[in-house]
Order: C-alpha cells, then sequence, then structure tokens
C-alpha cells in the first residue's frame, strides 16, 4: 500500500460526513489490529455532504490566515482547496506586501493586507482589519505560509485573548467558527496551550508525524494511537497522515458519542509528498466545514478526498510530478461521484 507524507501530509494508500442536523457518524468494521474505522466510498455515500444551498451564502464562509511575503503560494492554494470543496466566499489575510498580488492571482477571493515585519513575516498585531470577517466565518484557517514561529506564537495568543471573554467554544470575536490549525501554528500549539480554552471542542488539527511529536513532545512510535491522544489533549479532531481521530470521552462535533472516533483513510499516492500538498489538505478540510459538516466528517472526507485526487494525478501523470494545486482541481468531480 503506498505511502505519503507531508510536504504532503497526506494519507495512506485503496479506494475510496454527518449529514446535516447532527446526525451521527456511520460506524464501519474496524481495521484489523486496528480501531479506526476504514474511510471509504460507501462509507461516505452513507455520510453525505450537506446539499449545496441555493446561494454562496448557504455554502459558508472561509477565513485563511497566512501568507508571508515569500511564501504566498500557502495561502492561495488552501484558499483555492476551499473554493473547490464547495466553501461559497474565501478571505485571505496576508502580508500586506502581497496582498494585491493574490487578489489578482485568485479574483474569487477578498484579499486583506496584514502587518508585517521589514522581512515580510506577519505579525501578531494589528488585526482590526480582520475581524469583522473572523465573527462572520465560518471556518478559519490559520497557518499556510506563515514563516515565522514566534510572531504566529504571537498571533494566536491575540485572537485567543479577543475570544477569551466569550463562552468557553464560543469566542467573542470567533463567534461559534471551527478554527483549522496547520504549519506553524501546529509547531506553536503547546506554547499557548493554557489559553486554548476558548476553541477547545471546536479545533480541527492537520499535522504530520513530526508536528504530531511537537503537540504530544516526545517522539511518535504508533501513529494511530498517537494522533487518538493528541485529539484527547487538545480538543480537537486531528487529521495526520491518513488517521483521524475526534476526542471520545464524551459527545462532541454534533455527534453520537457510540459512535466511531477513529477513522483510517484507505487511499492515497506517495506523489502527496509535494511541496503544498498539505496546504490543499487544510484548505480543502476548511471549506467542507465551511459548508455544514461536523469537524469529524470535514476531516474524514477532506482527507479521503485529498488521497483520491493524488490516485486520479498519478493514474494519469505518473506517480510522482503532479503539483499541490492540481489536487485542489479534482475535487469537485470526486466529490459529484461519491454523491450518486
Amino acid at each position: 500500500m503506498p505511502v505519503s507524507t507531508r510536504a504532503g501530509k497526506g494519507p495512506r494508500g485503496g479506494s475510496g460526513g454527518q449529514a446535516s442536523g447532527g446526525q451521527a457518524s456511520p460506524a464501519g468494521p474496524p481495521v484489523d489490529g486496528s480501531r479506526a474505522t476504514p474511510v471509504t466510498p460507501s462509507l461516505l455515500r452513507s455520510w453525505p455532504l450537506p446539499s449545496a444551498g441555493e446561494d454562496k451564502y448557504s455554502r459558508g464562509a472561509v477565513m485563511v490566515i497566512g501568507g508571508a511575503r515569500t511564501t504566498p503560494g500557502a495561502a492561495m492554494l488552501a484558499g483555492t482547496a476551499a473554493l473547490r470543496a464547495g466553501a461559497g466566499r474565501l478571505t485571505l489575510a496576508v502580508a500586506e506586501s502581497v496582498a494585491m498580488h493574490l487578489a489578482v492571482s485568485l479574483p474569487e477571493a477578498g484579499v486583506t493586507g496584514l502587518p508585517e515585519t521589514t522581512a515580510g513575516s506577519v505579525l501578531g498585531s494589528g488585526l482590526e482589519p480582520i475581524l469583522p470577517e473572523l465573527g462572520s466565518a465560518d471556518a478559519i484557517l490559520i497557518g499556510p505560509g506563515l514563516d515565522d514561529i514566534d510572531l504566529t506564537e504571537k498571533l494566536l495568543s491575540a485572537l485567543l485573548e479577543l475570544d477569551s471573554d466569550g463562552v468557553t467554544g464560543r469566542g467573542s470575536v470567533t463567534g461559534d467558527a471551527t478554527i483549522i490549525l496547520d504549519a506553524y501554528a501546529l509547531g506553536c500549539l503547546p506554547r499557548v496551550e493554557d489559553s486554548l480554552d476558548p476553541w477547545r471542542g471546536r479545533l480541527i488539527l492537520t499535522p504530520n508525524p513530526q508536528e504530531a511529536g511537537i503537540l504530544l513532545g516526545k517522539e511518535i512510535d504508533q501513529l494511530e494511537s498517537a494522533v487518538a491522544a493528541i485529539a484527547a489533549r487538545y480538543q480537537a479532531v486531528v487529521s495526520c497522515q491518513g488517521f483521524v481521530a475526534r476526542p471520545s470521552a464524551e459527545a462532541s462535533d454534533g455527534e453520537a458519542s457510540g459512535g466511531p472516533d477513529r477513522w483510517e483513510i484507505t487511499t492515497g499516492y506517495g506523489g502527496l509528498g509535494t511541496s503544498g500538498s498539505g496546504d490543499v489538505l487544510a484548505g480543502a478540510i476548511a471549506g467542507l466545514r465551511a459548508r455544514g459538516t461536523s469537524d469529524a466528517q470535514a476531516a474524514c472526507w477532506g482527507s479521503h478526498l485529498h488521497a483520491a485526487a493524488a490516485d486520479r494525478l498519478a493514474s494519469r501523470l505518473g506517480p510522482l510530478g503532479f503539483l499541490a494545486r492540481e489536487l485542489a482541481d479534482e475535487l469537485p468531480a470526486l466529490m459529484l461521484e461519491l454523491a450518486t
């Protein structure tokens, strides 16, 4: 079975949501020697995505915060994937020196410039321009293209402080949006763990195995159990190289506590290990979540679609050499097939 890696935080290699209204996720037979339920096309068809609705407002809004001067493409990849996954509206919040370029390159998005250092790294302050968009977003993805871990920590701390006056799990600034963390936003998460209460229960984390080790503060021996441990520690849904887990201590994420709390992606190709692949995965998950899925459904569907897109490209172009931006282009057709 082919295995992918992150540049590419991708799933593992076979083929391959909560229905709206809080329906529990379907169960399936666990993988041998594993507690995880295989994510197959039949499982996903029994866990359908929300309907498309009548207009862009019914499919939700995504905000992506990232895009330093040297890495604006990461935010663009994530935003493109969110739209390809069906999100209705997209805002990119990026370093001000690249905001105009991204606005032209991705005209479907609203783009806001954020204060930056002389080197082009996004500062952790000056967030006032995006506060109205934060309050109306359904999914907020933080991390793609951020390039300074200390400044990223300041950014997360500033957002958590703004949210701290709200009810736990429903911050006053970010509303009840799901927060998706990727890249440096994952790397600094242990540093802000003591302040994380406003986001617990509405987090999705997309680490690679190295980042999983950082989140747990130790080397990873068994990935499936590590992913489950991260989910429990941070009260988050976690997607990491083919394993997805959600907290299982109580009913959460709009789904029954008796349902599965671990899943394993059963498709995916090694070519996912390419620059920008992880940004596409995080963006796809954000787009699906904005449409009204549960956090766990968004992670399972997004991880499967990301891996299945790699299979498609590998069969057409070869096992290596396809580009991350090409993964996003495969998503609409794959979703259509799984809806039939």
